[in-house]
This record gives C-alpha cells, sequence and structure tokens, in this order.
C-alpha cells in the first residue's frame, strides 16, 4: 500500500456510513449518483454489488445498448473487497475516516493488494468462527457474518455479463492536491477512440472531492470531442450563432468576490502566460456545472468556491487548525491550477486533432463548404500527452510551487490604527489597558467589517484581539508570555494573557 503499513496489518473499514448520502432522489446502493448537465458524465461514491447494477442500468436507460461500451473510473487509492455486497475498504489503523491520503499508490499496486486483502479478510473471518470485525469511519467496532467475500476485480467481471461493453480503470489519486500529469494521461488514453455519447462514470468513497475532479476533467475531454468532431459542420448550419456555443466565453458573475472567482495571484499569471484567457473560462464553466445547484450543477462540491470558502474559514481557526487548513487551500490552489492548465492542452489539441487526420481519409471528412474536417469522436486522436505537454512548459510547475501559497492569510492592521496601540502601550500600557482593549475591538469591528454577524465574525475578531495584543506587549513582558506559551503552560488567548499582565502577586 505504498508507504501504508503491510496489508495485514490493515484495518478493515466499511465505505458506507450513516448520512453518506448528501444529494436527493437516491440510486439504492450508489451513494450521491448524479448526472453533469450537459454530459453523458456520471458521479457517485463507492457501490455496493446491487449498486452497482442499479447505477449502470440507471445510465444505459432505454436509449443506450446495455453491450455498448461504459467507461467507469475509480480514483480511490484503498483496495476493495465485498462482504455480503458491502464494500469494505483496507486502511492503515492511524488513517480511519472519511478521507486519507496513502501517498505513492498505482493501479498495480492497487490491485495486488486487494489480492491480499481478501485473503486478510477470510483469514480473520475464519479465525472468528466465521464473523469479520470492522470499523466505520467514527472508529466504531462492529462485527458481521460472513456469507461471501470477493474483490472489486470480481465483482467488475461479473456485471460483464449483462454490460459487456463496461471497461473498469483505476486510477488511484489523492484527495486533496492534483491528480499527477500521468493521471491525467490514464484518463485521455481510456477516453480516446469512444463517442461523445459514450457514457463516463467516475467514483471515488463518498462521491465528493476526487470524483468531482474526474468529471470536470472528463467533461473537458468531452468538450475537446465536440469542439474537434463538429465544429466545422456546426459552421454550415445556416442562422446558427456560433459565439452562443463556446465555452471559453463564459462569464462569471462579476458580483462574486474575487477569491469566488477563482482569481488568485498565482492563477491571473498562468493565465498571462498561456495567453488564453478562455482555458480558464471554459474550465469554470465546467467546474460549476459539476457543482451544487447554486452554480447550475448537480453536484456536492465546488472545487473552486471552495477553496475561497476554506480561506474564510481559516480566519476563525486556532494556530493548529490554521497549519492543516493551509496546506489544504495550497492543495486546492494546485488542483484548480492544474484543471486550468489541463483545460489548455485540451483547448490546444483541437486544431492538432484535425490536422492529425490521415491524407486519405482527410477527403472522406472534410466539409465541401468549409474545408474544415467533421472528424467522427471515436476517430480522434492527440498528438502529445499532458506529460509532455507539461514538460514543454516546465515553467508552469515551477509557477505553481512558488505560487500556491501567494495569499493574504492575516487581514492589514490599518498603519494609523497600529501606531495608535503602540503608543499607548509604549506610554503606559497597563494603565492604558481599557483604552487599548477598546481600540483593538474598534478596529476588528472596521476589519472584519464584510463577514455577517454571528459566532464566525466573533472567532475573528476575538483571534485579531489575541495575536494584537501579543503584537503591542512590552518587551520583557512579550518575552515571559512567549516562553509561558513555548512551555505549553498558557496559550495564546487573550484573556489568558491579560491574566497575566495584569495579575499581581502577593507579597
Amino acid at each position: 500500500m505504498g508507504e501504508n503499513p503491510e496489508i495485514w496489518k490493515a484495518a478493515a473499514m466499511a465505505d458506507h456510513f450513516e448520512k453518506i448520502q448528501k444529494l436527493p432522489d437516491p440510486v439504492p446502493g450508489c451513494p450521491n449518483f448524479r448526472r453533469v448537465p450537459g454530459y453523458k458524465v456520471y458521479c457517485c461514491g463507492q457501490p455496493t454489488i446491487a449498486g452497482f447494477e442499479a447505477a449502470l442500468t440507471k445510465v444505459t436507460g432505454t436509449a443506450y445498448p446495455k453491450e455498448g461500451k461504459i467507461i467507469w473510473f475509480n480514483l480511490r487509492q484503498e483496495p476493495n473487497v465485498y462482504v455480503n455486497g458491502e464494500p469494505i475498504c483496507a486502511r492503515p489503523p492511524n488513517k480511519i475516516g472519511e478521507y486519507a491520503e496513502l501517498g505513492n499508490v498505482t493501479r498495480d499496486s492497487a490491485k495486488a493488494d486487494e489480492e491480499e486483502f481478501i485473503k486478510v479478510i477470510e483469514g480473520r473471518a475464519k479465525e472468528n468462527a466465521g464473523k469479520l470485525k470492522f470499523v466505520d469511519i467514527n472508529k466504531a467496532e462492529k462485527e458481521i457474518e460472513v456469507k461471501e467475500v470477493v474483490t472489486l476485480s470480481n465483482v467488475i467481471e461479473g456485471l460483464k455479463a449483462k454490460f459487456p461493453g463496461l471497461v473498469h480503470m483505476r486510477i488511484p489519486v489523492c484527495n486533496s492536491a492534483a491528480p499527477l500529469e500521468t493521471d491525467f494521461d490514464i484518463l485521455v488514453k481510456t477516453l480516446i477512440g469512444t463517442n461523445i455519447n459514450t457514457p463516463v462514470i467516475i467514483n471515488d468513497q463518498v462521491g465528493l472531492s476526487r470524483a468531482t475532479t474526474g468529471c470536470v476533467a472528463a467533461c473537458l475531454f468531452k468538450e475537446f470531442q465536440i469542439s474537434a468532431s463538429f465544429e466545422g459542420l456546426v459552421e454550415t448550419v445556416p442562422g446558427v450563432n456560433l459565439d452562443l456555443l463556446k465555452m471559453d466565453r463564459y462569464k462569471m458573475d462579476p458580483n462574486k468576490d474575487a477569491l469566488f472567482r477563482g482569481e488568485f495571484e498565482v492563477i491571473k499569471e498562468l493565465v498571462a502566460e498561456l495567453k488564453d484567457e478562455g482555458a480558464k473560462n471554459e474550465c469554470d464553466k465546467v467546474i460549476d456545472k459539476n457543482g451544487p445547484a447554486k452554480t447550475g450543477g448537480t453536484g456536492i462540491k465546488q472545487l473552486r468556491e471552495n477553496i475561497a470558502e476554506s480561506k474564510l474559514s481559516y480566519e476563525i481557526m486556532d494556530d493548529a487548525a490554521q497549519v492543516f487548513l493551509k496546506s489544504k487551500i495550497m492543495d486546492n490552489i494546485h488542483k484548480y491550477f492544474y484543471i486550468i492548465v489541463f483545460a489548455g492542452y485540451i483547448r490546444d489539441a483541437v486544431d492538432a486533432a484535425r490536422e492529425a487526420v490521415d491524407a486519405e481519409k482527410k477527403s472522406g471528412v472534410a466539409l465541401p463548404t468549409s474545408g474544415k474536417c467533421a472528424i467522427p469522436a471515436s476517430e480522434l486522436k492527440l498528438t502529445k500527452t499532458f506529460a509532455q505537454y507539461m514538460e514543454e512548459n516546465a515553467s508552469f510547475r515551477d509557477l505553481i510551487e512558488a505560487g500556491k501559497g501567494n495569499l493574504q492569510w492575516e487581514r492589514d492592521m490599518p498603519p494609523a490604527a497600529l501606531a495608535n496601540l503602540e503608543g499607548l502601550a509604549a506610554k503606559d500600557f497597563k494603565g492604558n489597558l481599557g483604552n487599548i482593549i477598546h481600540d483593538i475591538y474598534q478596529t476588528a469591528h472596521v476589519m472584519f467589517g464584510d463577514m455577517p454577524q454571528g459566532d464566525h465574525k466573533k472567532r475573528a475578531k476575538y483571534r485579531f484581539a489575541s495575536k494584537t495584543i501579543m503584537r503591542i506587549l512590552p518587551a520583557a513582558m512579550k518575552k515571559e508570555i512567549e516562553g509561558l506559551i513555548e512551555a505549553k503552560k498558557m496559550t495564546m488567548d487573550l484573556y489568558e494573557i491579560l491574566g497575566k499582565c495584569t495579575w499581581v502577586e502577593i507579597k
């Protein structure tokens, strides 16, 4: 399991849990199943055995042949087995929960671990009178009588009896940061040769971040197919306004905060480097379609706006939580950056795909009125991989590594307000303490005026007050309190600091 303990030490964890279903109209056994509006792309959590069939039946419906090609991507890092039809995954004992980052996991290593894990499950059940002990995401221990155990791979093989065109591809990706460049290439390679109406289903454990990221990439590939196949054909239709069909003309609500529009400094630098604002516009349109209803989608996670929401939460967290959240925010900016770059790669590939048609075939697909090619989607080729594209644009890698943390993590205090507080503290800290506290909160009231009233705003102002009082403490007092905080005898809390500053020892 990559950096994980040996598979025989792994804990058995149930994939499903109470309240896993976060969307209306559930498909039984397939958590959070939904279709991305405008695309034959579907997203979900890890299904039960019955849930697999229910999802495939819904996807094919009455119009798409059950024997037709269906692409199913599994983006999980954990190996899966099915006990009595329910999915159980292998997790390191110290990584039980809804999400886990498991390091460098490959398709081959996940499949090999799966083959070993079923032996582990069978062995544990045999030693326990046919019962398996496992945990849920809350670490609660449970036990079940084992009637049937089967690997995920064998579940897929069984489904092919009813759905012989099913192609199941594992692409183990991490939960927070971007997929690897080679992960994008595996997705593209699997989709090359498919038709525009070929269903694509993507799952992770719950149907959240990883699956949504995969769906965005799949939708961008569908856009490549549409543009490369039909643009020449559409131009021959009288009265069609081509501008209405172009995804790169998408404009977000200008009244949205800049962070919610994805206008991070490193993203603005990327758009300038790409010399193609359309790549971000197209990417944002697809992200919105994959998001919740408020941005035009049917999903749960909004990959771009989630970054801004996390950034707002950052201001009210304690130091330990801020360290974790800062890492998550930077990972998500890294992901957003790479999806835009992938959109740029796909847009470049459109013209190249038209030119890549063999000369002898060109006459058969060229339109007589314009000379442009209307190539069947299943015959489209890409002339370079995404990894090769990134090698040609290696500066993008340096740009994101240097720029993903380029955010204003703390609000700037107005210089005049800071000078006033420093002056009061220098003149007579204890004597002016009442005025200092008053002025700190008056400054906080102005600085956090954009936040809605409520607990979040109170916590943000209190945290600001705690940091500011530390900032203006007289040197000797500051040194003493910093020592106590470092020794974990107190915390950087406003009331604790004030208590220490005003405490008078009885002599």
